[in-house]
């Protein structure tokens, strides 16, 4: 299960990076490709270093379901897991959908201020 989670975080690294017209990286940063492709996907649009945390954290939760431990506590990673690799989803979809995202993932100030200018317009029409 964590495999198939990696796998669907890089994939979605990897559709970014080809809707750009580059070829996905093979190579591992720190052990993990997903790592190497988020710098790879990060080169020339520094707002999408915003998930660069929540790939850090899908890595991390990866290592931690590697190591022995309780399964109430295995269960929690692996949901936790689920949840960022969720988030970096959404946030790839957001990129993709929108560009230039803006400064953070979940508070977009060019997202913001369309919606403001667009019920300006409803409101003065």
């Amino acid at each position: 299960m964590k495999e198939d989670l990696l796998r669907r975080a890089e994939a979605v690294l990897e559709t970014w990076i080809r809707a750009r017209g580059e070829e996905p990286t093979r190579e591992l940063s720190e052990g993990f490709r997903l790592l190497a492709l988020h710098r790879q996907g990060a080169r020339g649009v520094p707002s999408f270093n915003a998930c660069r945390e929540t790939c850090r954290e899908v890595a991390f939760h990866f290592n931690l379901l590697s190591l022995e431990g309780k399964e109430e506590d295995r269960k929690r990673q692996l949901l936790m897991m689920g949840m960022l690799v969720r988030h970096l989803e959404l946030f790839v979809q957001g990129k993709m959908e929108v560009e230039g995202l803006g400064e953070f993932c979940c508070s977009s100030r060019s997202l913001r201020l369309e919606s403001a200018a667009t019920s300006t317009e409803d409101r003065h029409a």
